[in-house]
């Protein structure tokens, strides 16, 4: 599967614009949206855990060409803790219960929009890395503290 880019996040945002659904950009897509300078091969999204929203979810990701299985659509609906798609025209991980992060509505507080792009929080987007301890999060943790420091004086 080809590397996330720029085109599919705009799919994202405007198909789930559409249909209503409450979800911001984290992982390392969400950083790259915010000028790190990196690649992922999948977008991560942090989606709103709540029965009408995961109804909007799955609606948009049917708009968007995902070939969303029985079960998927179950795990989705019942907002599973993270939902990792293949089926459709790139990769998408949805997470309803990131690890380091305790609630969406806090973390919607926080958000960056990026040229419409609802974004996480580089301060979140670390938190929920360190959080995982997974070795390639632990082992990306250095430069994306590095670029914090550039993005929050670029913000000023």
């Amino acid at each position: 599967m080809a590397a996330f880019d720029y085109r599919q996040a705009q799919e994202i945002r405007d198909t789930l614009l559409r249909h209503g659904c409450r979800y911001l950009f984290i992982g390392k897509s969400g950083a790259i949206l915010l000028g790190f300078p990196d690649t992922t091969q999948d977008a991560d999204l942090f989606v709103e855990k709540t029965p009408e929203n995961c109804r909007a979810l799955v609606a948009a990701l049917l708009d968007l060409g995902f070939a969303l299985t029985a079960g998927q659509t179950e795990e989705i609906l019942r907002g599973k803790d993270f939902v990792q798609l293949k089926n459709g025209p790139f990769d998408l991980d949805l997470v309803f219960a990131p690890d380091g992060i305790e609630r969406f509505d806090d973390a919607w507080q926080r958000r960056v929009e990026v040229e419409g792009f609802p974004v996480c929080h580089i301060d979140d987007i670390i938190a929920s890395k360190k959080a995982s301890h997974r070795r390639k999060d632990l082992e990306s943790l250095p430069r994306l503290e590095s670029f914090r420091q550039y993005w929050l004086r670029q913000r000023r």
